[in-house]
């Protein structure tokens, strides 16, 4: 008898152990995607699978997803570290969001370990053109980092990268070479209702016929430069802190042909709101070339191009730096 319970015994361990190697084995570090795959394939190279949520749930945490070839991948939520990359040589990750959804979430907040997921995005276009429009082309809700490159976004009827988190934890963000356009809510906004930060760096990205080019709210930093604000219905550059703080540094810029203001700091509220400018061309805005509001303070290093404006330099703003 005690032989038969140690044969039973063992033979529950091997079928344990052949589980968990079986599922190892299915989450690959580099899967691939393609226009011509199946999701029930293992998402190989030479079997790769037909959208990024098909090829999600079998790629490893801190992995990779590729595609092969142009294709519209579909939306995704993101629950884990991850890199989506829908390469730049043969092809062109594609997602079609139209309807009212979202084309990317960030979300690990349900993980084992929330708050600590760090994502890239590299090499996507997310379209939200349809009857509908799409919701919102990016949203990061719960995550340590979001790297965002080589990126285009348009028609949204929301917000083009929406960074809302609610966490204790800083978030960060990075940009580089991403392209907004024609979304009705703002470029980018950012915003934490945690205690915790959301800290932007943005460089070489354009941001054009938008409610507001970027938008900091509550508990947001941002470094902003090479970049272009043209052509919003509202602001440019907003930052607008109901509570905490919100901060924008921006320089070597275009903000320009905005319909109200080429940059504005503060807003009705109880918050703090700052923007720095330096070497930025603020021209030709329908309102103000810079605004300051209630709860709201500009600097300037005194170099910007301020001219063409509904309402020409920064009468409210404090001269700060070298030259000054």
């Amino acid at each position: 008898m005690n032989k038969f319970r140690f044969t039973i015994k063992l033979m529950v361990v091997a079928i344990f152990t052949l589980a968990f190697a079986s599922l190892a084995q299915g989450q690959a570090t580099r899967t691939w995607v393609s226009g011509v795959g199946d999701d029930v394939n293992p998402c190989s190279r030479t079997a790769p699978c037909k959208t990024w949520a098909g090829a999600i749930s079998k790629t490893a945490a801190g992995g990779e997803i590729d595609a092969l070839d142009p294709g519209g991948y579909g939306t995704l939520t993101i629950t884990k570290s991850l890199t989506v990359d829908g390469t730049d040589g043969a092809g062109f990750g594609s997602t079609l969001n139209s309807g009212g959804i979202n084309g990317f979430v960030i979300n690990d907040s349900l993980s084992a370990t929330p708050n600590a997921a760090k994502v890239t995005l590299r090499n996507l276009s997310f379209n939200g053109a349809g009857t509908t429009l799409g919701l919102n082309g990016i949203r990061f809700l719960a995550g340590k980092e979001l790297i965002i490159e080589n990126v285009s976004i348009q028609n949204q009827s929301g917000i083009g990268i929406d960074v809302a988190l609610n966490t204790a934890v800083n978030g960060l963000v990075k940009l580089k070479n991403v392209d907004v356009r024609r979304v009705t809510g703002a470029g980018i906004s950012l915003t934490n209702a945690g205690t915790g930060d959301v800290r932007a760096t943005i460089e070489g990205s354009s941001f054009t016929h938008c409610g507001n080019g970027i938008h900091a709210k509550n508990r947001s930093r941002a470094i902003v430069r090479n970049s272009v604000f043209s052509n919003n219905t509202t602001n440019g550059v907003f930052a607008d802190a109901t509570a905490g703080f919100a901060t924008i540094r921006v320089s070597n810029s275009i903000i320009s042909l905005n319909g109200a203001n080429g940059v504005r700091a503060g807003n009705a509220g109880g918050g703090v709101s700052g923007i720095e400018i330096a070497q930025n061309q603020i021209n030709h805005n329908g309102g103000n070339g810079a605004l300051v509001g209630t709860g709201g303070a500009v600097e300037t290093f005194s170099n910007n191009s301020i001219r063409g404006n509904g309402t020409d330099g920064c009468p409210a703003c404090v001269a700060v730096g070298p030259g000054n």
